[in-house]
């Protein structure tokens, strides 16, 4: 990933948070055929430091499981908040003209070697802690014990669970953090103002984003 300084983001609590916050990630493997890209939802576990655990689960049918190359490093892609920016949005619009639209975004990439588990206690505690955490919102939270016991040992025996101590971490946070802070808050304004969620969200992280 072409990484400038100035948008390089080395904390890990704040990588972490990303991953908590967008949780659903783009698991990249190298198989004998080429590379393979799947997409599902991740839970990361701060230990063992420095960089911590993701953990996951695909349908046993999906041949990724299989196929990934032991020891081989995979990439898992997290994409946090994006959008479009407007140059009519710096008010340095004004001193010139010299702006162009860019697109600024979050993004984390973990890297690290992925084990395939079958064992059926881990996947049961797997698939609740990620139900009560999606779940953990609602006025009426579901849980896996509202479904019949002999249903979800069917289903937890058609997933295959995965895990992936993180070996490497890298962020990179385009934040407008190259522009004056006129600039950036002409920016976060106009997000707010014409970007919809999406650009709300990434005016807050503007907001948010403190330098190392």
């Amino acid at each position: 990933m072409y990484l400038p300084k100035h948008f390089e983001e080395t904390r890990v609590d704040v990588l972490h948070d990303l991953l908590r916050r967008y949780p659903f990630a783009t698991l990249v493997t190298q198989t004998a055929s080429g590379l393979s890209a799947n997409h599902l939802p991740f839970e990361i576990d701060a230990q063992p430091a420095p960089f911590g655990t993701l953990r996951g689960h695909v349908a046993r049918a999906n041949p990724v499981w299989r196929d990934f190359r032991p020891g081989a490093d995979a990439l898992v892609v997290f994409q946090g908040p994006h959008a479009y920016v407007s140059p009519s949005w710096y008010p340095s619009k004004k001193d010139g003209g010299q702006v162009v639209p860019t697109w600024n975004y979050a993004v984390v990439h973990a890297h690290g070697s992925l084990r395939a588990i079958e064992d059926a206690e881990w996947l049961r505690g797997f698939v609740e802690r990620l139900t009560n955490r999606h779940e953990a919102g609602r006025k009426e939270p579901w849980k896996i014990t509202d479904a019949p016991h002999a249903y979800i040992e069917k289903l937890l025996g058609a997933i295959v669970g995965l895990e992936m101590p993180i070996t490497r971490l890298v962020g990179k946070w385009k934040l407008g953090q190259n522009r004056s802070t006129a600039d950036q808050a002409g920016m976060a304004a106009g997000l707010r103002q014409e970007a919809g969620a999406d650009g709300a969200a990434l005016a807050e992280w503007i907001r948010e984003w403190k330098p190392t």
